[in-house]
């Protein structure tokens, strides 16, 4: 048994020796080869993923922060109430007037402010260049300035140098060029009602030249203007030819001969009004092409438009005071000589006027037209004639 055994494993070893050294020594060979392979090709997966989410992250880490932190900066702007009552602190922005009249047209329907809000007054220079009374009127404002804001409109190509210790100092207004009699007039008035308005603080609007002074101390204007129930807009129908002879019947509908008024240029208006005026696209296309010299629109637009929509807030007077005694087309200029007692009492004991539907004899807080050469004079003596 033992020897057939082992003749069969001889038979089994003779019958075919190769075969056998081939099967023991190729078989495995594949097999290991097959790992290897699969070896690198998970390895060289692995690197791959690896590699494209490096790259993904890197990116992602480049650009996540620019868009987190506009984000952020504009969550921050909407839900910080600071952000909408604050006054703008730079006042030369890049809106175009179109763009500055539809933003300064916002209002609140909420009557009631949830903050504590001071009232200004916002002062609006009109002039060409230079403020020749800046130093009295810089006397007039010092100690309030919680009370007041100031904007100024020049010719586009005039650049003040105020210090920055001046009231005036970066209040200049983007500006364009403003024409006597022109409708660009009555367009840089908008502009500075419109910049001023941006201040949700301010309250009342006072339209002033380069050559106009104040003729009481800053208490008595603030308390004159705020206990005031009406505006001070001049608007009065005159039947001649420098009043109704100026109207052009394609102005009807919108404007009929009846409601057309006149008044002086220099105002004074709440802010419910200076909304209502750079608001306006009903009138201002009408007097834009109808009212052109002689018809001056400066004269016209305003007190018309404003006795048509608002006549029971407008007092139908204004608080400057100007003399046309002397004929032409402007008022009369005074200077240095002229400014005596006598000046001066003329303007405060003239004809009584009505102050809240009752008589009083402080009409005017502003006379124009004062000449530059007049302002030392004025700071010499402005306690005794101006009472600051």
């Amino acid at each position: 048994m033992q020897s057939r055994v082992g003749s069969f494993s001889s038979l089994e070893e003779a019958k075919d020796p190769s075969f056998k050294i081939i099967h023991q020594s190729n078989r495995p060979f594949p097999l290991r080869f097959l790992q290897y392979l699969l070896l690198l090709l998970g390895i060289g997966i692995v690197f791959s993923f690896l590699c494209m989410y490096t790259s993904r992250n890197l990116k992602v880490q480049n650009v996540v922060p620019v868009i987190q932190s506009r984000f952020q900066s504009c969550a921050q702007e909407r839900n910080n109430l600071e952000s909408w009552i604050n006054p703008p602190s730079n006042l030369l922005h890049n809106m175009n007037d179109t763009e500055l009249l539809w933003r300064a047209s916002f209002v609140p329907n909420i009557k009631q402010y949830p903050f504590k809000r001071t009232p200004k007054i916002a002062f609006m220079f009109l002039t060409r260049g230079p403020l020749p009374m800046a130093p009295l009127w810089e006397r007039f404002f010092k100690g309030n300035e919680k009370l007041y804001s100031i904007y100024v409109h020049t010719l586009p190509s005039y650049k003040s140098d105020f210090l920055p210790s001046s009231a005036f100092y970066g209040r200049q207004i983007p500006s364009q060029v403003a024409e006597w009699g022109e409708m660009s007039m009555c367009d840089a008035e908008r502009r500075l009602l419109a910049n001023a308005l941006l201040d949700i603080s301010n309250e009342w609007f006072i339209l002033v030249s380069e050559a106009c002074i104040p003729l009481q101390n800053f208490s008595i204007i603030y308390r004159y203007i705020s206990r005031s129930r009406f505006s001070f807009i001049g608007s009065f129908d005159e039947p001649g030819p420098y009043g109704r002879g100026r109207y052009n019947e394609n102005m009807s509908p919108e404007v009929n001969i009846t409601d057309w008024r006149k008044g002086s240029q220099w105002f004074e208006i709440n802010r419910k009004l200076a909304v209502d005026i750079v608001q306006d696209s009903i009138y201002y296309p009408k007097f834009k092409q109808f009212c052109r010299p002689a018809c001056y629109v400066d004269e016209h637009y305003f007190p018309t438009m404003l006795t048509i929509e608002s006549p029971d807030l407008l007092a139908n007077r204004s608080l400057t005071w100007v003399d046309w005694s002397r004929g032409g087309a402007h008022p009369a200029t005074f200077g240095k000589n002229d400014l005596s007692d006598d000046f001066f009492k003329k303007i405060f004991d003239g004809q009584p006027c009505l102050y809240n539907n009752q008589p009083t004899s402080l009409c005017f807080l502003f006379a124009r037209k004062i000449a530059p050469n007049a302002l030392d004079h004025l700071l010499q003596h402005s306690s005794k004639f101006l009472g600051f």
